[in-house]
């Protein structure tokens, strides 16, 4: 298949499906915010709706459209990502027992965003500790983080951008997805000084005998 050539005022969209019945809509929201205090608030929504109604073991006859779940998290991290403060809400659940996981969370005060992320979600609320969907929301929120806090702060006044491209390092983002592949043409476009940037390997001093 050809690749699309994409213009500015082009509307790309998927090609037409086969006929077919709608089922099951899921919607999945996040948004950032800069605090007058200097934090930072992400927060993330998710539902989850049938187009039938259904029945279920513990909130009966449930009409099309009814929300089966309708959860939210805000976490309010500094400006390293660390997590200093975090609520999280089930507005709708499948069981009178799910909202148990909400008091968990907190035990991801402390953890910061970053490298390593997925594994810290699960070492503090995997499995039984917690509820699927908001380590399914917490786990997502990072990138959200990212695109609201150094984003941001490089539009502001490029301080994070500049003081690591001054040390001779890439903007974190490169290296991180095909279209920002150190040896791909949007680094020898926007970043040409990075093209075939590659990390100085660590050196190691032998230990004396």
């Amino acid at each position: 298949m050809r690749a699309a050539t994409i213009s500015r005022n082009t509307v790309l969209s998927l090609p037409p499906p086969q006929p077919r019945k709608h089922l099951h809509h899921r919607k999945v929201s996040y948004d950032g915010y800069l605090r007058e205090d200097g934090l930072w608030d992400l927060e993330a929504r998710m539902t989850d709706t049938k187009a039938y109604p259904m029945a279920t073991p513990d909130r009966g006859d449930m009409p099309a459209g009814t929300p089966i779940h309708d959860m939210y998290i805000r976490a309010t991290v500094d400006d390293s990502m660390k997590i200093v403060e975090i609520t999280a809400v089930m507005a709708s659940r499948p069981f009178p027992e799910c909202p148990k996981a909400e008091d968990p969370m907190q035990k991801m005060v402390g953890a910061t965003m970053g490298p390593g992320w997925r594994h810290t979600i699960e070492k503090a609320i995997g499995g039984i500790q917690g509820c699927t969907h908001l380590r399914e929301l917490l786990f997502n929120m990072a990138t959200a983080a990212y695109q609201t806090i150094p984003v941001y702060q490089a539009h502001r006044d490029n301080k994070h951008t500049m003081r690591g491209m001054a040390e001779g390092l890439p903007p974190p983002h490169l290296g991180k997805c095909m279209a920002w592949d150190f040896k791909g043409p949007v680094v020898k476009r926007i970043y040409p000084q990075f093209v075939g940037w590659q990390p100085v390997p660590k050196t190691t001093t032998p230990e004396k005998t």
